[in-house]
C-alpha cells in the first residue's frame, strides 16, 4: 500500500505509483516530488527558449500568468497546490520500417506515433488517438489513487496540460534528455508518449528516484541528420525549423528555404529518432491500443493527393493526423511531391497552384518549379 501510517495517509511512494501505472497498461512510470532539484534551471532554460522566439506560433507555450511568469515554466504556477507528479511512459515502437530506410520515391512519410489504431467490436482496426487512449488510463489511475488515499487535488494530461512533460519525466528518472531534445529511456528508447498526473499528494522521500545519467556521449547523429537544421546545437531545438512543427503546428505558407529539407515528410518527422542508436535496442511495443495501421506506413503521395475533404475525415477521424487539417496535409503533400522529382505529380500540382489557400498555392508553385529543374525519368512520364 502507499499508505505509510495514519499520519501519512496522503503520501505516495514511487513503487506504488509505478505499480498502479503499469497495471493500467503503461510501459514505465515514475514519481517526482515538487519542487524538484533542477526545476529552477529548467525554468530558466524554458524562458530563454521562448524569449528568442523558438516556439514559433505555438502561443500556448508562451502563455503567462498574472505576475508575468511563463505558465509552463514551473508546475506550481498553474497548480499552486501541486506536491508531486506521476509521469507515465507508453511505447509506440513497432516492427515497421523507419523513415530513414529505403522506400519508393513516390512515398510520403507520416510520423510513426500517428499510425496508431485499435480493434473495434467486430475486430476491424480503427484509428486511435493516443491522447484519448492514454487519458482514459490516467483517469483510471487517478480513480484508483482516490480509492486508496481519499480526496486530493489532481489533474491528468496527455500533451494538453500546462507542464513540460519531458522535464518532469527526466526528474522522475524515466530517462535523460537527448541531444535531439527527446526523452530517451535507457531500455525503451525514445519512441514513447508521456502522460502526467499532477497531484497534491506528498511524495514519500524513500526510496528516491535517481536521475538517469546522460548517455549520448560524443554521438551527434541526430544533429547531423536533421535536414532543416532545427537542432541548432546539442540539446537545443529551434521549433520554427523543425519539420514536425512545420507540417503540423504551422499554418499557412512555409518558408521556401525550408521546403527542400522537408523531403517526403507529410505529417511530423522521425529522422532524429530513427538515427538514434538507443532506438536500435528499443523493444517493439505490445500495446494493443496503439497498433500501427499498415496503410499509413510509407503512404503513396498519390493516395493522399486524391483525398477530398470527406475522404480525409473518414481516413483520419480519431487520428492525430487530423491536427494538420485537410489543407495543411495537402500543402505538405505538395512539398513532398516537389522533392520527389517525379513529373507525374504535376497533374495535382497545377490546379493546387491556383488554390485560394495561400499555403497550398505557395507550396504547389514551388514544387512545380522544382520538378522542372529536377525531374527524374519514370515509367509514367
Amino acid at each position: 500500500m502507499s499508505v505509510d501510517e495514519p499520519g501519512h495517509a496522503h503520501s505516495l511512494s514511487t513503487e506504488r505509483a509505478r505499480q498502479l501505472a503499469l497495471e493500467q497498461g503503461f510501459a514505465e512510470a515514475g514519481l517526482v516530488a515538487l519542487p524538484y532539484a533542477e526545476e529552477a534551471q529548467d525554468a530558466t532554460r524554458y524562458a530563454q527558449w521562448v524569449q528568442v522566439g523558438r516556439a514559433g506560433s505555438m502561443h500556448y507555450l508562451t502563455r503567462t500568468a498574472e505576475d508575468g511568469q511563463l505558465v509552463r515554466s514551473r508546475v506550481g504556477i498553474p497548480f499552486p497546490w501541486a506536491r508531486s507528479v506521476i509521469v507515465c511512459f507508453a511505447g509506440y515502437h513497432c516492427a515497421q520500417p523507419r523513415s530513414t530506410d529505403a522506400a519508393a520515391p513516390t512515398a510520403g512519410w507520416i510520423a510513426r506515433y500517428a499510425w496508431s489504431s485499435r480493434a473495434d467490436i467486430a475486430g476491424a482496426r480503427r484509428p486511435s488517438d493516443y491522447h484519448k487512449v492514454l487519458l482514459k488510463r490516467m483517469r483510471a489511475l487517478e480513480e484508483r489513487l482516490h480509492g486508496e488515499l481519499g480526496e486530493f487535488e489532481s489533474r491528468a494530461y496527455v500533451d494538453t496540460g500546462p507542464v513540460v512533460e519531458r522535464a518532469l519525466a527526466t526528474a522522475a528518472g524515466l530517462g535523460w534528455t537527448g541531444k535531439n531534445t527527446c526523452l530517451i529511456h535507457p531500455k525503451l528508447g525514445s519512441y514513447g508518449f508521456l502522460a502526467v498526473l499532477v497531484t497534491s499528494l506528498e511524495a514519500q522521500a524513500v526510496p528516491a528516484q535517481l536521475p538517469v545519467t546522460d548517455r549520448c556521449g560524443s554521438c551527434r547523429r541526430c544533429l547531423d541528420a536533421c535536414p532543416t537544421g532545427a537542432l541548432i546545437a546539442p540539446y537545443q531545438m529551434d521549433a520554427t525549423r523543425c519539420i514536425s512543427y512545420l507540417t503540423i503546428e504551422h499554418k499557412g505558407p512555409i518558408a521556401v528555404e525550408l521546403m527542400e529539407g522537408m523531403g517526403r515528410q507529410v505529417f511530423g518527422c522521425d529522422i532524429c529518432q530513427d538515427v538514434c542508436p538507443w532506438n536500435r535496442k528499443a523493444p517493439v511495443s505490445a500495446d494493443e491500443e496503439l497498433v500501427a495501421r499498415a496503410e499509413l506506413v510509407n503512404p503513396a503521395l498519390e493516395w493522399l493527393a486524391q483525398m477530398d475533404m470527406s475522404t480525409f475525415e473518414q481516413t483520419f477521424n480519431g487520428s492525430p493526423v487530423r491536427r494538420a487539417g485537410f489543407m495543411g496535409l495537402r500543402r505538405n503533400v505538395a512539398i513532398a511531391m516537389g522533392n520527389t522529382g517525379v513529373r507525374l505529380f504535376a497533374r495535382w500540382l497545377h490546379p493546387w497552384a491556383e488554390a485560394a489557400d495561400e499555403g497550398l498555392r505557395t507550396a504547389a508553385r514551388w514544387a512545380l518549379e522544382r520538378l522542372d529543374v529536377q525531374a527524374v525519368p519514370t515509367e509514367n512520364q
